[in-house]
């Protein structure tokens, strides 16, 4: 049998591939910083983002984070059974006082993790990053 297409195409090319070796990158250096406090990096984005925009419903919240339900409802129930976020104003979700101390604890440590991945990008990086940011999020 004959695999034309699998002789054609190179793996190295694809996009998706590119994009999620660099996330796992990523990833990596924020695990490294986070793994103190026992929380992921998904999880502290939609506690960053309680802090700035509180009274968000699960839609308006998966919008923002750009996280499919199934995730989201998942990071939700932890970061609820932990009792960092609150949805006792259903279907509002809330960050509680508890959440704001872990943010406010876990900032410097997160900043150290932003250092670190700044120093690897560069600016010409940096800039790289929010031309694609801009033209996916259009």
């Amino acid at each position: 049998m004959e695999f034309k297409n699998i002789d054609s195409f190179n793996p190295k090319e694809c996009i998706s591939g590119k994009m999620m070796r660099l996330n796992r990158m990523t990833a990596n250096i924020f695990r490294k910083h986070l793994k103190p406090f026992g929380i992921t990096d998904s999880q502290l984005t939609l506690l960053f983002v309680l802090t700035k925009r509180n009274n968000l419903n699960q839609k308006e919240l998966s919008d923002i984070t750009v996280l499919e339900k199934s995730s989201l409802n998942r990071n939700l129930k932890r970061l609820i059974d932990s009792e960092l976020v609150s949805k006792s104003s259903f279907p509002i979700i809330r960050i509680t006082e508890k959440g704001k101390i872990l943010v406010n604890t876990i900032i410097p440590e997160w900043e150290k993790a932003m250092a670190e991945i700044k120093a690897l990008l560069e600016s010409d990086g940096i800039s790289a990053l929010d031309t694609l940011m801009n033209k996916l999020m259009n």
